[in-house]
């Protein structure tokens, strides 16, 4: 891990989402519409920052990816103008096969949750971003959330 790890997504992007109505419930349905993201490097590669806009679902977000020097691994803080608040971190790092695992404890709809962030299928000009949930201890996760990027241009 290195403060390299997010160059990949400096840019603008077209991003194709497909999420779960309810985050955890696999019967609700998935929901598509898509997004832009713009993504910039910031301290060295030691910080990155995305805004990305939902124009059909009439929201904006943002991710703040932090890189700790002393422990060699990310944190990544996600918030929305809705709630206007940073969401507890996701932790950990690309491995030797190019994917980012990371990994937190958040609450959903008042449920304690475990929450993993996947990153894979990184190119100069693809990314696949997921999202999924665990209310069991990291027995079973439920995807819920799959973010397909295209780099703009």
């Amino acid at each position: 891990m290195s403060t390299t790890d997010f160059d990949f997504l400096q840019g603008e992007w077209i991003v194709a989402n497909r999420r779960l109505k309810d985050f955890l419930d696999e019967r609700s349905g998935w929901e598509e519409f898509t997004a832009v993201s713009r993504a910039s490097r910031h301290f060295d590669g030691g910080a990155n920052f995305d805004e990305i806009e939902f124009p059909t679902m009439g929201f904006k977000g943002l991710t703040l990816r932090l890189y700790d020097t002393e422990h060699e691994e990310w944190s990544l803080y996600w918030s929305n103008d809705r709630r206007g608040v940073l969401d507890p971190p996701v932790v950990g790092g690309f491995g030797a096969d190019g994917r980012g695992v990371f990994y937190g404890d958040d609450t959903y709809r008042g449920k304690d949750i475990r929450v993993r962030f996947l990153w894979s299928d990184i190119t100069e000009t693809t990314a696949t971003w997921e999202q999924a949930f665990s209310v069991d201890g990291e027995k079973t996760w439920l995807t819920n959330w799959v973010m397909e990027l295209v780099r703009r241009g």
